[in-house]
C-alpha cells in the first residue's frame, strides 16, 4: 500500500521529527500523485523540509474542527498567531509578552481581550500548546502552561516557519464570508466550468475522508456518476487507500478491514464506542418489530426524547458491562455523548426538535454474550 494513508492520516509530515516517513513517503509520490491530482483534486505541498497534502473536503461536517479547540475565540486567537508569525524569520526567537501585546491590538474593536480572564488565558494556551504540537512553534524556555495559571508569565519561543504553510491560499477575497456555506458556494461557483472535475473531486474527497457518502433523489449527480463509475471508483480506492467499496440506495461507504485500518476508526475498544454498537443494535431491533417508519432516502425519524429513551434502555438493560464512568453519568450527560458521538461518526444528524437516524447506523450492531449477567 503507498504511503498517501500517511498524508490522510496526518496533517503533515516535518523532516525535523519524522524523517523516516518524510523519505519514505516523498519516494513513493510518484505512485499516488495522479490519484491525489486528478480523483481528490487536491493540492500536494512538498519543500525540504515539509510534505503536506491539503484535504480540502466536499462538504463540511461537524467533526473537521480542531479537536484541541473548544471555543471560537481558540480560532481568531489561532488566525492572529499565524499573522504574527508571517513577519518573523525562521529560527527566529520572540517573547510571549510580544505575541499577546500583538494579539490584543489585532482583535481589539472585534473581540475584548482581557488577560485576566481565567477563561481567555486558556484559549491563548490551547492556541499554543496546539501550534507547539504541530511543531510551528518551539519553546525554547519557560512552559506555555504556565501563562494560563498566571497572568504575567514569561515565555521564549521560537518560530520554525512551517506556519506559513498551515492555511490554506484563496483566489478570492474571503473577508466579507461569514458561514462555512460562503466557502463552499464560492467553490461551486469557481467550478461550474467544468462540472464533470468538479463532481469526480466531491465523490473522491467524500468517500476518502467522510465515514459515509449520502444523497436523497435517484437524481443527485453525485450518486449517479458513483452507480454509473463503482468499478472504477472501487478500482482507484482500492489502489491507493485499501478497503472496498460499497453501495446501497441512499448512501455509499469505504470499508477498510480490520487488521488494515488507519486513521480514527469506528468501532474501536472504547467504551463509548460499544455503547452506540448497542444503542443501534436496539434501534435495528425495534424496526424489525415494525414499530418504526424508514422514510423515502433510508433515514429514520424520530423525536429526541425518543432517542434518549432508548440510549437509557440500554444502559438499563446492559449498563452492568459498562465502565463506572458511563454507568453512573447523569442521564442527559450520557444521551449528549451518544448523539455527539454518533453526530461525528455521520450516524445520526439532528434537525430542530428531531433526531434522524441515518443509514450508517443500519450497518452495525453490538451484542453481549448470551450468558452475560445482568446485575
Amino acid at each position: 500500500m503507498n504511503e498517501v494513508r500517511m498524508l490522510l492520516e496526518r496533517f503533515w509530515i516535518c523532516k525535523d521529527s519524522s524523517k523516516e516517513e518524510y523519505y519514505k513517503v516523498k519516494r513513493d509520490i510518484p505512485s499516488f500523485q495522479r490519484f491525489v491530482r486528478e480523483q481528490l483534486g487536491w493540492k500536494f505541498i512538498y519543500t525540504e523540509n515539509l510534505l503536506k497534502l491539503e484535504k480540502i473536503p466536499a462538504h463540511a461536517e461537524s467533526f473537521m474542527g480542531i479537536q484541541e479547540f473548544s471555543e471560537i475565540l481558540d480560532y481568531c486567537i489561532l488566525c492572529t498567531v499565524l499573522m504574527y508569525l508571517e513577519d518573523k524569520e525562521e529560527e527566529e526567537q520572540f517573547l510571549l509578552s510580544e505575541l499577546i501585546d500583538f494579539v490584543e491590538t489585532k482583535l481589539k474593536g472585534e473581540i475584548s481581550i482581557d488577560w485576566t480572564s481565567f477563561s481567555q488565558r486558556k484559549s491563548l494556551v490551547r492556541v499554543l500548546q496546539y501550534m507547539e504540537k504541530m511543531e510551528m512553534l518551539r519553546v525554547y524556555e519557560g512552559s506555555s502552561e504556565a501563562f494560563g495559571l498566571e497572568r504575567g508569565q514569561e515565555v521564549l519561543y521560537e518560530n520554525t516557519g512551517y506556519s506559513k504553510y498551515f492555511a490554506t491560499s484563496f483566489s478570492v477575497d474571503i473577508s466579507g464570508f461569514e458561514t462555512w456555506e460562503d466557502f463552499e458556494k464560492q467553490r461551486f461557483e469557481e467550478i461550474q466550468e467544468d462540472r464533470g472535475a468538479a463532481r469526480i473531486n466531491r465523490v473522491y474527497r467524500q468517500l476518502a475522508v467522510c465515514p459515509a457518502m449520502y444523497w436523497d433523489g435517484n437524481e443527485d449527480a453525485d450518486s449517479l456518476y458513483l452507480k454509473n463509475q463503482r468499478q472504477w471508483i472501487a478500482k482507484y480506492l482500492e489502489e491507493n487507500l485499501g478497503g472496498r467499496l460499497e453501495i446501497h440506495k441512499n448512501a455509499a461507504f469505504l470499508m477498510l478491514e480490520e487488521d488494515d485500518c488507519y486513521g480514527r476508526v469506528h468501532p474501536r475498544d472504547a467504551m463509548l464506542p460499544e455503547i452506540v454498537l448497542l444503542v443501534c443494535a436496539h434501534i435495528r431491533q425495534i424496526l424489525g418489530e415494525g414499530k418504526l417508519l424508514k422514510q423515502e432516502n433510508e433515514t429514520i425519524l424520530v423525536s429526541r426524547q425518543q432517542f434518549s429513551t432508548w440510549v437509557l434502555e440500554c444502559r438499563e438493560k446492559w449498563g452492568a458491562g459498562w465502565s463506572k464512568e458511563y454507568r453512573e453519568m447523569e442521564e442527559r450527560s450520557l444521551v449528549d455523548a451518544v448523539k455527539s458521538y454518533m453526530r461525528d461518526w455521520m450516524l445520526l444528524r439532528e434537525s430542530g426538535d428531531m433526531v434522524v437516524i441515518l443509514p450508517a447506523a443500519g450497518k452495525q450492531a453490538g451484542f453481549y454474550p448470551e450468558d452475560f449477567e445482568i446485575s
